[in-house]
């Protein structure tokens, strides 16, 4: 398959999730195939929970930012992703995850704010730094492991002052890496696992191992542990993209950023032929802060093509 195709599963793919997943946020185990009995069936970008049909969450608006500032500074510039990031904080989206909040809006400079608020908290492991990495994924794939990895590690650092949400978006973006090169992504984990800090590594191999489910999670799925092990379960014992999605959805919980993840890593390894088109029409992503822009699928798609193009 093209790395075209894959890249544009990737970025389309998580801004699929993040929108389905959406009106069904905190809901029971089951809702959305309980709504939506028969997959194909059609209806199931339904809005609801505030959310129109199609619109995305600050999953993708801030992956779209992340993407942005990427091109227009020709690489990655920690200081202006931040801008944009405290920018857009400060418009008052819909959503906002409550650590990323405080982390913008704290008054402290660029390379402080996420440490500090550590420091202060304790608490930094959520999931709200892999949430928004399909787009740095794509763009820093070209660049092998090691600087997709790190790339990946820095960006997650301007929100979650806890590495363990660094490491976690290190891994999605190696796995999408190894999925551009046309190998199986989940084949790849143990690899992957071994260049994953110390620290962390074990606590990511259990949630990443063959066997683990779900149900065996210890934390909320909002913690970056289990996000990112359900999106790899859902990816693992599904056939496809839409039946990847459904599952992630169905486990309730932080559905849209469960889904959001899933759709990055399903769409890169199915390719964008395989998100229903049902789906991706009704996509559109706005960008409080920003001149009230809002992109639709064709801007989402020019978005990638850009970042495969103007990669490192």
């Amino acid at each position: 398959m093209k790395r075209a195709q894959r890249a544009a599963g990737a970025v389309v793919g998580s801004a699929v999730g993040d929108a389905l997943g959406a009106p069904f946020e905190f809901g029971p185990e089951g809702a959305f195939s309980a709504r939506f009995a028969v997959p194909g069936a059609g209806g199931e970008m339904c809005g609801g929970g505030g959310w129109d049909p199609g619109e995305a969450t600050d999953d993708t608006q801030m992956a779209v930012l992340v993407a942005e500032s990427l091109l227009e500074r020709g690489g990655l510039d920690l200081p202006d992703v931040f801008a944009r990031f405290q920018r857009w904080a400060a418009a008052d989206p819909k959503d906002i995850g409550l650590q990323t909040e405080d982390v913008l809006t704290n008054g402290m400079p660029w390379d402080l704010a996420a440490a500090v608020h550590f420091q202060v908290n304790l608490r930094a492991a959520g999931n709200g730094a892999l949430m928004r990495a399909s787009t740095s994924a794509v763009h820093f794939a070209a660049a092998g492991r090691e600087a997709t990895m790190d790339a990946a590690r820095r960006i997650a650092a301007l929100t979650h002052g806890d590495r363990a949400a660094w490491e976690g978006t290190a891994i999605f973006h190696e796995l999408i890496r190894v999925t551009f090169e046309d190998s199986a992504p989940l084949t790849a984990l143990p690899d992957i696992l071994a260049h994953v800090h110390p620290d962390h590594r074990d606590r990511y191999a259990t949630v990443l191992s063959p066997d683990w489910h779900p149900d065996r999670a210890t934390e909320f799925n909002g913690a970056v542990w289990p996000c990112l092990g359900s999106a790899v379960w859902a990816l693992r014992t599904t056939a496809g993209f839409e039946d990847a999605v459904r599952a992630a959805i169905d486990l309730g919980g932080d559905t849209d950023t469960v889904a959001a993840v899933t759709g990055g890593l399903a769409g890169a390894y199915y390719g964008l032929d395989a998100v229903p088109a049902r789906w991706s029409e009704p996509l559109h992503v706005p960008l409080p802060g920003f001149d009230g822009r809002v992109l639709r699928l064709a801007e989402l798609l020019h978005l990638t093509g850009r970042l495969l193009q103007e990669g490192p």
